[in-house]
């Protein structure tokens, strides 16, 4: 028999249920149990939804044998502190992004997954994503020649009276940018070749709770490619990137959620616009895919097949070299050069 995958979830987090429901659709992967703070609240979330094994506490679930990889969507203060522990006990961890929002937390995940031989790496699902793989190898491909410039966005409504939400407390690292501008941010990388900004500035709007509610950054690249990526708590649902180049510019209205409609359901199939230079224009459409899942079938594609992974540690480091330069850059009002 084939050998399959057996995940456990850490916290009860909204989330979960796209996991939950790409985890119950990957062809090799079966989700075991989850785990709460209480035994009561696990139990009521793992009956709801059909989950075996329910656990009272997080070291349970890790204490585990029959456990082979962790979902780990706690708020990013705590990260670091459950990736390791995870990693610890011999479990493979899919980490929801960011990966952590400081270096010295990066060094301790990078040293632990190396330490247990373990697989770690960012659900970064937009990156998974047939469409925005499709853009990037375009792109280096020269389709639309000497790329010049992306203009990215990722914006919701998150009023100040939502105060609860994790998303707008500085203690557990919220804000705008760690929430939905790492979207623009990592696909500009992953676009652009894999390697941070060598420049970046930056403005921001701290809000009532004291996190930037809305982000605005440009970012330099290699060849004098530019980026300019905006996120925010305070506009309306709008996602979006082009990609302009010397004959042409690529176009995704949906890069975030590609023929999503939510986190389960599937809506048209996304569709890549190519304008020319001479003004004519092409679609590439491509079939919707449920982005999570695709995240969960590269976790059985390393653990079970040895393949590397789609957003391996390398290139996390670049996407959080390149937010922390964001952040320091609109702290100070300063351009940030960054160091190799």
């Amino acid at each position: 028999m084939t050998k399959r995958l057996r995940w456990g979830i850490i916290s009860t987090a909204k989330i979960n249920d796209a996991l939950i429901h790409a985890i119950n659709g990957a062809p090799r992967s079966d989700l075991r149990a989850v785990a709460s703070r209480t035994t009561e609240a696990a139990r009521a979330y793992a009956s709801q939804r059909g989950i075996p094994t329910a656990y009272g506490t997080y070291e349970e679930l890790l204490a585990d044998p029959d456990i082979d990889v962790v979902y780990n969507p706690l708020p990013n203060k705590l990260h670091a502190e459950w990736t390791v522990k995870a990693a610890q006990a011999g479990k493979h961890v899919l980490l929801e992004k960011p990966l952590v929002t400081t270096m010295a937390d990066f060094d301790l995940i990078a040293a632990a997954a190396q330490a247990n031989n373990v697989v770690v790496f960012e659900a970064f699902m937009a990156l998974h994503a047939p469409q925005n793989r499709k853009v990037a190898e375009l792109v280096q491909q020269g389709r639309i020649g000497k790329l010049h410039l992306i203009n990215s966005w990722f914006s919701y409504h998150l009023p100040p009276e939502n105060a609860d939400n994790i998303r707008l407390h500085p203690d557990l690292d919220g804000g705008s940018f760690w929430d939905v501008g790492v979207y623009p941010n990592s696909l500009s990388i992953m676009v652009t070749g894999g390697r941070a900004p060598q420049e970046v500035w930056a403005v921001q709007e701290i809000g009532e709770s004291g996190v930037d509610v809305s982000m605005s950054a440009q970012l330099r690249f290699a060849d004098d490619v530019v980026a300019q990526i905006y996120s925010g708590f305070r506009a309306p649902l709008v996602q979006g990137a082009q990609y302009i180049g010397t004959e042409g510019m690529i176009r995704t209205s949906a890069p975030w959620f590609p023929g999503m409609q939510g986190r389960t359901a599937f809506g048209a199939d996304p569709v890549i616009q190519i304008t020319n230079r001479d003004g004519s224009e092409e679609n590439i459409v491509l079939p919707a895919t449920n982005p999570w899942q695709m995240e969960v079938e590269a976790m059985e594609a390393c653990l079970l097949d040895g393949a590397a992974p789609v957003v391996p540690l390398s290139l996390s480091r670049e996407f959080l070299r390149s937010a922390l330069a964001v952040y320091e850059s609109a702290r100070t009002n300063k351009p940030v050069a960054l160091t190799s």
